[in-house]
């Protein structure tokens, strides 16, 4: 267990040494920003909303924001995890599939506080870019709205995993785009949840709208 322990913090050192190394030179454009701007000077906790495979671009653009980000209790997780933390984050462990119950109080609790709070709804394990209800019951029990959020890269690797996980090559231009802020006001969490289609389209939109 120590061994293990030592592995995953050696791992996670130098996965936050080489993000940062890199995101020294990647050039950001942030597309349709100004109602994330807007909310947070008014202290509305948000919800981003971003695809799995493109959280390391935005793991450097909103660090140390003092984001809280939900990471799974699986595999790679503690590493993600462990990243995060030294990039600035704050961390609710759990999924859907594991520690679910404990994930929510988690959400709600740092959306209570003021906080804002980042999910990836086709993690941990995909399908990618299908949209699970889970920011959406977050959002209809704690009225924080949804953001969708769109990256799109002029070059980058992609792992051979599940969700292609996006790695920005050095010097790429970044382009960033939020979709507006989405209240989740639907009559009972089970309609909020059905409404999840809806919310994805959202999250390709604002990808499209970062391609422009």
């Amino acid at each position: 267990m120590a061994e293990y322990s030592r592995r995953i913090d050696w791992l996670a050192r130098g996965g936050s040494w080489l993000v940062r190394v890199l995101g020294v030179t990647w050039r950001f454009r942030v597309v349709n920003d100004a109602p994330v701007r807007a909310a947070r000077a008014a202290k509305q906790p948000l919800i981003f909303s971003l695809w799995h495979g493109q959280l390391l671009p935005l793991l450097y653009h909103h660090r140390n924001e003092g984001v809280a980000v939900l990471i799974s209790e699986h595999g790679d997780g503690e590493v993600i995890a462990r990243i995060a933390s030294r990039l600035g984050f704050r961390t609710v462990r759990g999924s859907t599939s594991r520690g679910a119950a404990r994930a929510l109080l988690g959400m709600e609790k740092v959306l209570e506080e003021g906080g804002d709070l980042a999910i990836t709804p086709d993690g941990p394990r995909g399908p990618a870019r299908s949209f699970a209800p889970g920011p959406l019951i977050v959002a209809h029990r704690s009225g924080a709205p949804i953001v969708p959020v769109g990256v799109v890269v002029s070059a980058g690797w992609h792992l051979k995993s599940w969700d292609r996980f996006l790695i920005p090559k050095p010097f790429s231009r970044i382009r960033i785009a939020y979709g507006d802020p989405v209240h989740v006001d639907e009559a009972s969490v089970r309609d909020a949840a059905a409404s999840a289609p809806r919310i994805g389209e959202l999250m390709l939109e604002a990808e499209k709208s970062a391609r422009e």
